[in-house]
């Protein structure tokens, strides 16, 4: 997910988003633990995908301090 493609969303939607990363990211954690995965890199873009979700909310809280946008 680009960080265009999540500036177009809705904070709703960016925070349900966010929600199905983190059950996402849980999930693979506890499968690479118990067995290998079959695409290894697909952790690390989760985390990336998290990380610019949180960014961009966090931009738009900055920008709107009282209210949501």
């Amino acid at each position: 997910m680009k960080a265009e493609e999540v500036r177009e969303l809705e904070n709703a939607e960016l925070e349900h988003r966010l929600g199905e990363l983190k059950l996402e990211q849980f999930r693979l954690r506890f499968r690479s633990a118990v067995m290998q995965l079959e695409n290894p890199r697909l952790r690390r873009e989760i985390r990336r995908d998290i990380a610019r979700i949180k960014t961009i909310l966090h931009e738009r809280q900055a920008a709107h301090p009282g209210g949501e946008t």
